[in-house]
C-alpha cells in the first residue's frame, strides 16, 4: 500500500530529527539578537545560496548580477551579464547553479566567474539541487515544475500550480514548492525516475498580512532540526517538524521579502534578501544545505 503524502513526511522527519512536541519561534530567535545589514543599494536582492564553507551569493536580476558574501560579512562583486538571473543553488560540484529568465536557460557559474548552460528552458524561476545532480526548477510563466535528470534530460512533472519557491527535503523524497496565491504550501513525494506524486497541501494556514489578500510565499530553507522557513508578505514563517506554524519572524524592513536562506560561520546566521537589501541575523539553529544531507 502507498504512504500519503503526510506519512511520508513523517517518515522522513522521523529518520532525521528526534520526535518534536512544539517547536516555538522561541528556540529560532536569541535574546539581543536582531537584523543585521549587510548589504545596500541593489535593484532587487534575490536568491541567496550557501556554499559548503557558508559563504551566501545572492542575485540581483534587475541588474544582471550575483554577488558574494564573506563569512566577515563583506560583499564582492561574483558575476556579471548575468540575464536577469533570479533563484540561486550550489551543486554536488561545488558550482552554482541558476535560473536565468532573459537567457531562458539553467545556468551554472564556475568558480572564476564565468558561465555554461545546463539546459535551455522557456522560463524558470527558482530551483532545487540534488546531491545526484538533478535538478528541479519552477516555471512561473506555464504554472509548472520542471525536473532535469542528472544527464539533463527534461521533463514537466506538475502542472495547474501558481508555483514560485521550491525545496528539497534534507533526505531528498519531498519536495516543496510554494504558491503566492494559495495560504498552503504543495508537497510531493519524488520518486526514483525524478517523477512527483501525491500530490498535497502541507504547512497551513499560512498568516496574510493584514494589507495583502495573498501570502505571497517566495523562497524558502530548513533548519537542523527539520523546521521549515518560508518568506511571505507577513514575514518569515516556521513550520515545525509537524508541519504546525512555530512563529512569524519579522522581515528586516516592510518591503517584498523574496527568499532566505542559512550560512555564514557554521551556518549560525539567517540571511534574508529583502527587496534593495540583504541582511542577516544570528539564530539558534543551523542550516542544512545538501553537502550536510545523508547519502
Amino acid at each position: 500500500m502507498r504512504l500519503s503524502i503526510f506519512s511520508a513526511i513523517a517518515v522522513a522527519i522521523l529518520s532525521a530529527t528526534v520526535f518534536a512536541q512544539d517547536m516555538p519561534i522561541t528556540q529560532v530567535l536569541i535574546d539581543g539578537e536582531d537584523w543585521e545589514l549587510v548589504g545596500e543599494g541593489y535593484g532587487f536582492t534575490e536568491g541567496p545560496a550557501v556554499d559548503s564553507e557558508g559563504n551566501v551569493f545572492f542575485s540581483d536580476p534587475k541588474n544582471h548580477r550575483i554577488y558574494r558574501v564573506g563569512l566577515d560579512g563583506i560583499v564582492t562583486l561574483f558575476a556579471e551579464n548575468t540575464q536577469k538571473t533570479s533563484g540561486l543553488m550550489f551543486g554536488p560540484d561545488g558550482r552554482l547553479y541558476g535560473c536565468s529568465r532573459i537567457g531562458k536557460r539553467i545556468a551554472v557559474w564556475n568558480k572564476d566567474g564565468s558561465s555554461e548552460t545546463v539546459v535551455e528552458v522557456d522560463d524558470c524561476n527558482d530551483l532545487a539541487v540534488g546531491s545526484d545532480g538533478s535538478i528541479y526548477f519552477t516555471d512561473p510563466k506555464n504554472g509548472r515544475v520542471h525536473y532535469v535528470s542528472p544527464d539533463r534530460k527534461t521533463k514537466v512533472v506538475a502542472e495547474g500550480l501558481a508555483p514560485n519557491g521550491i525545496i528539497l527535503w534534507p533526505n531528498e523524497g519531498t519536495l516543496v514548492v510554494t504558491d503566492r496565491t494559495e495560504p498552503h504550501l504543495w508537497t510531493f513525494r519524488i520518486e526514483k525516475d525524478g517523477s512527483l506524486t501525491s500530490k498535497d497541501r502541507y504547512y497551513m494556514p499560512l498568516q496574510l498580512d493584514r494589507n495583502k489578500d495573498r501570502p505571497g510565499s517566495d523562497g524558502m530553507t530548513v533548519d537542523n532540526k527539520s523546521r521549515l522557513y518560508v518568506a511571505t508578505n507577513a514575514g518569515i514563517q516556521m513550520f515545525d517538524p509537524t508541519g504546525r506554524l512555530g512563529g512569524t519572524i519579522l522581515k528586516p524592513q516592510r518591503k517584498f521579502l523574496s527568499n532566505i536562506v542559512f550560512g555564514g560561520p557554521k551556518f549560525g546566521h539567517l540571511y534574508a534578501t529583502c527587496t534593495d537589501k540583504v541582511y542577516r541575523r544570528k539564530v539558534k539553529p543551523t542550516g542544512v544545505p545538501y553537502f550536510q544531507r545523508a547519502k
